[in-house]
């Protein structure tokens, strides 16, 4: 039975219904952006070039000819039509519908937007109350600010690539794509706070990200490092990014999958974790142990302790591990991949992940929206086909005619 809260957010409309957003987004940054947007209710408008939409749809496809898997994991419960912004018709009709936006978003190549005619300063004019949002690789001001960038590029600048990796070893790219959603997400903050400031002020404004600055403020721990030793922190594999605490690592468990492994962490403000994992793997007799005595002196002597915690990870499998610790008090966490995480039941459940069904790829389960309210939710929905609103949004938005939707068809506008 659903609780009342979840009553009351189904019967009430998504926080952003009634915003309208025109999506120029391409790949990841842009689309996680809007993605967010129609996740909080947002009518987001995806809006792609004709014949083949946005490059995303087929780059990262295994079959040609069908969306990838990226595209639809990006572009959930939004509506697609398509413009060609290269057809005078074709620029005429984003106008127009920018007119009526609360929000215009893009992450195209650096300058291409004022080239097509519809950079910021165009906009505003049309409309002042609108919110413009670009996300960009780097600072639009900056030296790079026309040099291309994705995920990689923005994460080897903006601070997380030089940290991650082992002592002694190259750095490496953290798995999640920090950069390129990352950005996105703080595209979206900006976005929600100048739809607020535009109650008081009733005019819209420009939001630029780029997505160096993002992982810049991602590594906000790796600049404490920074100033604390007056030193770039070394990479360190899979301790602490302060270098402080002990234990803080993976530990092998029972099984022999490549990802049966837990993390184990006890923190640094003191010894309460590191008493409470000595009483569960019965070695209180450890704890006035001099080598052990504080977090200082455990990362002295950190191959002591890692050959304290081995061997009991290895008698268990890795939930074992998770569940004994964590009830214990000790943070601790099983290294979850893909798979499990998707097959987790509490996690669907709860709606991290959603299965929508694909008009052409069938049944797809994808990452929910993590962000729970108790007075609005948004049902997933897939991601449009290439054009596939095309009648229902020209209509709603400018009123045009089914039959004069698809004479601009033929005529290669939309």
């Amino acid at each position: 039975m659903a609780s009342t809260k979840e009553s009351n957010s189904k019967a009430l409309p998504a926080a952003l219904t009634g915003i309208k957003v025109v999506d120029l987004t391409q790949f990841e940054a842009g689309t996680s952006c809007t993605e967010t947007l129609a996740w909080l209710g947002a009518e987001v408008i995806k809006v792609e070039p004709p014949v083949h939409g946005e490059r995303g749809r087929f780059a990262s496809t295994e079959k040609a000819g069908l969306d990838s898997y990226y595209f639809i994991l990006l572009n959930a419960n939004k509506q697609g039509i398509t413009c060609n912004l290269k057809h005078e018709k074709g620029k005429e009709l984003l106008g127009k519908m920018i007119e009526q936006a609360d929000v215009v978003i893009e992450n195209m190549s650096p300058g291409k937007i004022e080239q097509l005619g519809f950079g910021y300063e165009d906009v505003k004019k049309v409309n002042p109350r609108v919110i413009y949002a670009q996300i960009k690789g780097f600072p639009p001001d900056g030296p790079w600010a026309k040099f291309l960038a994705f995920d990689m590029i923005a994460q080897s600048t903006g601070g997380s690539v030089f940290s991650t990796g082992a002592e002694g070893g190259p750095p490496m790219r953290p798995g999640p794509t920090l950069a390129d959603t990352g950005a996105g997400l703080h595209c979206a903050i900006g976005i929600l706070a100048a739809l607020f400031q535009r109650q008081a002020a009733g005019i819209g404004q420009r939001i630029e990200v780029s997505m160096q600055e993002a992982t810049i403020n991602f590594s906000r721990i790796a600049f404490s490092s920074q100033l604390m030793w007056g030193k770039p922190m070394e990479r360190n594999g899979n301790q602490s990014v302060l270098g402080t605490s002990a234990p803080s690592d993976l530990f092998a468990c029972k099984g022999d999958g490549k990802n049966d492994y837990a993390f184990i962490y006890t923190a640094r403000s003191g010894n309460l974790h590191w008493h409470r994992l000595l009483k569960v793997m019965g070695r209180e007799d450890l704890k006035d142990d001099p080598r052990f005595a504080s977090p200082e002196q455990r990362v002295k002597h950190l191959k002591e302790v890692e050959a304290l915690v081995a061997p009991w990870c290895a008698e268990r499998t890795k939930i074992e591990v998770m569940e004994t610790l964590g009830a214990a008090g000790v943070p601790v966490g099983a290294v979850l991949d893909t798979a499990e995480l998707m097959a987790d039941p509490h996690l669907r459940k709860r709606g991290m992940f959603v299965t929508i069904d694909h008009p052409v790829r069938g049944k797809v389960t994808i990452p929910g929206w993590p962000v729970k309210m108790s007075n609005s939710f948004v049902p997933a929905e897939t991601s449009p086909l290439l054009g596939q609103h095309n009648e229902e949004v020209y209509g709603k938005w400018l009123g045009i005619a089914p039959e004069e939707v698809r004479k601009m068809k033929d005529q290669g506008i939309i």
